[in-house]
């Protein structure tokens, strides 16, 4: 949805908020019981509001009488003290009762709202994971925590700082309303006079208020990806000395929310006491009109007294609703932003045709494969590659020449624009994602650890590997010995993104983590890249062992590398420009690069 289509009122932001209500609506069965208690609390809180005037109108018409007013009425057959120690009783009553009631709504709903936010979370961030590749290369990391975080978050405050005291406040005024009516029609309809001009207010400010509130949450979500990037990429900042402009791109988005957030407290602030101006002329108006009518004997004093509570509690909602417009707003906004991320869809899905991988070979085969990551702009132009079982290719070539885009593809995080991807004959479309991606390990340059224990970082290759299995997957991997000596062994908890550990130590856990898959085909993306002599050689011999047997692609721009395997294919451009044994492609491409320069 463009900035453009975002609305721009409460009123306009409504369709939002039932967007997001379709999304929490499964939920509700559950939280039905709770609910319906909160309701039936709400209910007598609301009846105990109406009730509470009246025992001072009796107190109020009692003293009259008592002081020979014929605009009083002494209650049949009681005395004065009576009536005062039945209304001081009641009173006391009334207000208990009401506390009761307002701490089982609030806890109920807050209990609910709690519940169905924690799900509502869940659902998200268990879509945000199911969501393809093509969606997270252009999303903002912190952006995205931020709505399944501080976005839910939000909403489910509202839902009980604002939304619940609204709908409780709105009951009470429609119950007041209709006593008054009862009492005085005339002067009801005094009291409502100044309804149009709250909302003519109210609508001008709200339109403001949620589009300043917009931005804010927006300006939130940028800070939330510059602050996760720079955290993540902290080695980078040191190195590079970036800390200072960092520093500076921070502190401007940073102000930037901070002057958001003033104006949006100020345009709120500017509505709260225009309403409280607006419930001054009409209060005024009420006493004058009704005091008058007191004089007439249209009312009794203690009538006038309950006329003059209800009215301050029949504009409460409207207080309430300036009061949390900006929350209202800022829901909304919070509302719409986890609603477009749930309303994404994955572009790489099952089909409905798809069936469960048999047990796969590992014979790999593109066939006429086109693939963009922008629209226009294709990677891989035509693609032909047959890969036998067991055979052990090096895809070389530039930069850009699609060889990772190639691991993707076997992976199934992206499909093909055209053509088709099979493993043993089976176009990958044609089977479910969760059969094929355990059929296919991969290792890459950056060996990318979880912030656990070494043995779930292992495990985590396959689901239900067993204990042994992570050993023995280590033992393959030359990761066994090193293991064993961190302080807990397999239980020692590594740093985040493996940080605790060497570029070698991590790079064989991948590898176990690899290993314990028992994959058919193997992908090595570059991963070797960035190790020293002594550690690659002992990556090699654990990559040899991962492999033996394997369809193993190997993606790298290390010549050597390349010549250890069986056979080399050169990609440029998206196409394959040669094919064959290592040292004849090898020696081509160099001869080609020798013209070259001599041209």
């Amino acid at each position: 949805m463009s900035s453009r289509d975002k609305p721009s009122s409460l009123r306009q932001a409504l369709p939002g908020l039932r967007r997001t209500g379709r999304h929490v609506r499964p939920h509700l069965r559950a939280e039905r019981p709770l609910l319906a208690g909160g309701l039936l609390a709400l209910l007598l809180e609301v009846a105990m509001r109406l009730l509470e005037p009246w025992p001072l109108k009796f107190v109020i018409d009692a003293v009259v009488a008592a002081g020979g007013s014929t605009a009083g009425a002494q209650p049949a057959g009681l005395t004065l003290e009576q009536v005062l120690l039945l209304a001081s009783g009641g009173l006391l009553v009334v207000v208990l009762l009401r506390a009761l009631a307002a701490y089982l709504t609030t806890l109920s709903f807050a209990l609910a709202g709690s519940r169905l936010m924690t799900r509502v979370r869940g659902d998200a961030f268990a879509h945000l994971q199911g969501l393809s590749m093509s969606f997270h290369d252009k999303a903002r990391t912190g952006d995205l925590v931020t709505r399944i975080t501080s976005d839910v978050g939000r909403l489910r405050e509202v839902a009980v700082t604002a939304a619940l005291p609204l709908v409780g406040n709105v009951l009470t005024m429609v119950g007041m309303v209709a006593v008054v009516a009862l009492l005085d029609w005339q002067l009801a309809l005094l009291m409502l006079s100044v309804v149009p001009l709250f909302l003519l207010t109210g609508t001008r400010h709200s339109k403001k208020i949620n589009g300043v509130s917009r931005k804010q949450r927006t300006a939130e979500g940028a800070i939330a990806s510059l602050a996760t990037e720079s955290l993540a990429s902290m080695r980078v900042v040191q190195s590079y000395s970036l800390e200072d402009r960092m520093q500076r791109s921070f502190a401007s988005s940073n102000t930037k929310t901070l002057k958001d957030g003033v104006q949006a407290k100020k345009l709120s602030a500017g509505l709260e006491r225009k309403t409280d101006v607006l419930v001054g002329v009409a209060t005024a108006l009420v006493l004058y009109v009704g005091a008058r009518r007191v004089v007439d004997g249209a009312l009794t004093a203690g009538e006038l007294v309950v006329f003059l509570t209800y009215l301050k509690a029949t504009f409460k909602p409207m207080r309430d609703l300036a009061k949390y417009t900006g929350r209202i707003a800022q829901a909304a906004a919070s509302g719409e932003r986890l609603v477009d991320l749930l309303e994404e869809r994955p572009t790489v899905v099952d089909t409905p045709y798809a069936v469960p991988a048999p047990r796969l070979r590992g014979e790999v085969r593109l066939r006429d494969v086109w693939l963009s990551y922008e629209p226009g702009h294709p990677v891989l132009r035509g693609l032909d590659l047959h890969v036998p079982a067991g055979q052990r290719v090096a895809l070389v070539g530039p930069s850009g020449a699609g060889k990772s885009s190639v691991a993707g593809l076997l992976s199934r995080l992206r499909d093909p624009d055209e053509g088709a991807v099979a493993l043993d004959g089976h176009d990958l479309r044609h089977l479910t994602l969760a059969t094929v991606r355990p059929q296919v390990a991969v290792v890459l340059q950056e060996s990318v650890l979880f912030a656990t224990t070494v043995r779930d970082n292992i495990a985590w290759g396959s689901p239900g590997a067993t204990d042994d299995d992570v050993e023995r997957a280590a033992r393959l991997a030359g990761a066994h010995d090193f293991i064993s000596r961190l302080p807990q062994g397999y239980d020692t908890v590594v740093g985040e993104r493996g940080d605790t550990l060497s570029g070698g130590q991590r790079q064989r856990i991948a590898i176990a983590r690899a290993a314990v898959r028992d994959a058919p085909v193997v992908v090595l993306d570059e991963a070797m890249t960035g190790l020293d002599q002594e550690t690659e050689r002992e990556v090699v011999g654990a990559l040899e062992r991962l492999t033996e047997g394997r369809t193993t692609l190997v993606i790298t721009h290390d010549l050597d590398a390349a010549r250890g395997c069986e056979r080399v294919v050169w990609l440029e451009r998206g196409v394959v420009v040669d094919d064959g044994a290592p040292d004849e492609v090898l020696a081509r491409r160099a001869d080609l690069r020798e013209v070259s320069r001599a041209v």
